[in-house]
């Protein structure tokens, strides 16, 4: 029989180890894998209505998948999403990733975290997961996706991140938590390049930091070598105008900066913001791999604080992920990685103008249009 549509994402999901005793397998792995892709894609949010999406779409489906013994049930995908491997789950998605997707020479590539807010259990006395993820804001892709430890915190998981991903030509930002040492050799590590927050998580740097600026600006920069960039943007009757300098030939002023890998340049974002009248200022600081070019630094600044819409307020609203009450076992990372996939499918098909959340509803009412999104061409 032949195969239509040919949904090319199954391929890279079809080597996963089935983690069922062999007499429990009624349905094939990957059989599962994809209803469960198909129906997120098109708002199912639970393993109810994943089953649900099966039934409703069981002859569609039947055209290539070979459901021997029907649509599994919502209780058949708890099990395996609960015991499936996230280490395999991801090692498949970061594969497909791969296979769709060119960064360009230059993208902007934010790591940052976020907390599953109802993946807690009371009973079990298990804390809410935290996963961080790493998005290419120009392809508007997530590349990868790590939990954090319960016994950890961010400042481990980065690395574990970063390893898994080809940063090459990229520029990789993240906020003061990965201002660690370790973050930025493994980032160097891997071909990129970094902009990351400093804080005073970082003291002894921090104060030098700061005090360097502040002796740059009120010596006009005499003896220093420095870019600036301004940018002014009204927003909903906010005027906000932001601030960027970078100094650079820091082994004369800053010491000792060879501690930090690839340390060329410092930054530093003054943002003055005017509501009702009010004024208020703040001021942040960051370390770079980059060249002295304060539009660069300036735009890469920018973009990571774009990971909050495109990504987490859109698996907020988009997904639902803050309701999401799946719990047991690997089950809410392994549907933190189904939410990821749906995204990224979406986000790549451009023939729609739509939202993401009114996507997910086309998609589920118009097979047409799920089939273009499934088989996403090779970049």
């Amino acid at each position: 029989m032949k195969l239509k549509p040919k949904i090319t994402i199954a391929d890279h999901f079809a080597q996963m180890e089935d983690p069922r005793i062999e007499r429990t397998k009624h349905h094939q792995l990957i059989d599962i894998v994809t209803i469960a892709i198909c129906a997120v894609i098109c708002g199912a949010d639970t393993w109810v209505g994943i089953e649900s999406y099966g039934r409703a779409k069981h002859q569609w489906l039947k055209q290539f998948l070979e459901l021997s013994n029907g649509i599994p049930s919502h209780d058949t995908f708890a099990r395996v999403f609960a015991r499936l491997k996230p280490e395999q789950f991801q090692q498949c998605f970061l594969d497909w990733i791969k296979s769709i997707s060119h960064l360009n020479e230059g993208e902007v590539i934010a790591i940052d975290g976020k907390s599953l807010r109802h993946s807690y259990d009371t009973g079990g006395d298990k804390k809410a997961i935290h996963m961080v993820s790493a998005w290419a804001t120009e392809q508007r892709l997530v590349l990868g996706q790590v939990k954090v430890d319960k016994k950890s915190n961010e400042i481990t998981a980065i690395p574990a991140l970063i390893k898994v991903l080809e940063l090459s030509g990229c520029i990789v930002t993240i906020d003061a938590m990965g201002c660690q040492k370790s973050i930025v050799k493994s980032i160097v590590e891997q071909g990129g390049d970094y902009v990351i927050t400093l804080k005073k998580n970082q003291p002894s740097l921090y104060e030098g930091v700061e005090n360097l600026f502040s002796q740059a600006i009120k010596q006009r920069f005499t003896g220093f070598t420095y870019t600036a960039y301004s940018l002014t943007e009204n927003i909903h009757g906010r005027e906000e105008t932001r601030n960027y300098l970078m100094l650079s030939e820091l082994d004369k002023h800053l010491a000792p900066p060879h501690e930090w890998e690839r340390l060329q340049s410092i930054g530093m974002v003054e943002s003055l913001r005017i509501i009702n009248g009010k004024t208020t200022v703040e001021t942040r600081y960051y370390i770079s791999s980059l060249p002295n070019n304060a539009q660069t630094f300036g735009e890469s600044v920018r973009s990571h604080w774009g990971i909050e819409n495109p990504l987490h307020w859109v698996l907020d609203v988009a997904f639902r992920e803050d309701e999401c009450r799946i719990r047991k076992d690997n089950a809410p990372q392994n549907f933190a990685i189904l939410r990821h996939i749906s995204l990224n499918l979406l986000n790549q098909e451009k023939t729609s103008k739509t939202g993401v959340k009114n996507k997910r509803l086309r998609a589920g009412w118009d097979d047409g249009y799920l089939e273009k999104i499934l088989t996403i061409s090779v970049k």
